[in-house]
């Protein structure tokens, strides 16, 4: 009889040991965990399938610049943002399913920046460059754009501007808080840096022979140039600082949604609709 009770208590306690096996691991602090032998085709969090709507109730508050052509501007009525940034947003929306708070906030960069680093905006799509000074304050997805910065002169009144070596001693003007102004900080010691809140008006002073020269991303230079009726400005010189201006999505370090928007993003980039984003807006 003894024997009998010891076998059934053996057999209970085997029981009790393999159910605790199969309780789920709770997640580290960290929020990694390691897949067991028995799960060797489990995904990972950021799986497609698991991005597609992921994010269906959710509700950000998005910000852009609407000042920067061709990626986030006025249409002609003056009130609808449009771009290649506005365009990518809404495919964004189109995965993941979220919802923009009052519609998309347009703000000059350094209120943007400001913005998305003190939490006030959770995203920020304006070709905002994924700079080391702003990755201190605030997350970026992976890159979807690159360029380089040109000289833009105006060609009336070309001081024998021919490249970027050409500016010392140059009025330079550039937008703040842009890649064109950080240059401009670090490598033009020797030039007059006039700086603007809004590249609009950095154009506005070289079309009037206020300054010497404009220094801006490659894309927004041909962009204006191609759109202004009458304009006297031209770039003069190649891409230069290539490499340092790599255009990503940002989120707020408060927003807990990188992983989901960086997702999406990356599958807008394998499916090739960045490249006909590109294509549509950039050429």
């Amino acid at each position: 009889m003894k024997k009998k009770i010891f076998t059934v208590m053996l057999c209970l306690a085997m029981v009790g040991a393999m159910l605790s096996g199969c309780q789920k691991k709770p997640e580290s602090s960290e929020g990694s965990s390691s897949s067991s032998d028995s799960e060797p085709d489990k995904k990972p969090d950021t799986a497609p399938e698991d991005i597609k709507g992921s994010m269906e109730g959710v509700t950000l508050k998005v910000g852009t610049s609407g000042l920067f052509g061709p990626f986030s501007y006025y249409d002609a009525d003056g009130k609808t943002l449009i771009g290649y940034d506005m365009d990518l947003l809404t495919d964004l929306q189109d995965i993941l399913g979220f919802d923009i708070d009052g519609g998309v906030q347009a703000m000059d960069y350094s209120a943007l920046t400001a913005s998305l680093a003190e939490g006030k905006l959770d995203v920020g799509a304006a070709a905002l460059c994924a700079t080391d000074e702003r990755k201190e304050v605030m997350n970026f997805t992976d890159i979807y754009c690159d360029s380089g910065q040109v000289v833009m002169i105006n060609k009336e009144e070309n001081p024998g501007i021919a490249e970027v070596d050409d500016l010392a001693e140059k009025k330079v003007a550039v937008e703040k808080g842009t890649a064109s102004h950080i240059y401009a900080t670090k490598n033009l010691e020797d030039s007059d840096i006039e700086v603007h809140d809004t590249i609009t008006t950095a154009y506005e002073s070289l079309e009037q022979g206020k300054v010497d020269a404009v220094i801006q991303d490659g894309p927004g230079a041909a962009f204006y140039i191609k759109t202004t009726e009458g304009t006297k400005l031209e770039v003069t010189g190649g891409e230069f600082n290539q490499g340092q201006a790599p255009y990503a999505v940002a989120v707020s370090k408060d927003c807990e949604y990188l992983d989901q928007i960086n997702g999406a993003l990356n599958m807008l980039k394998d499916d090739g609709t960045l490249d006909e984003l590109y294509t549509k807006w950039c050429e």
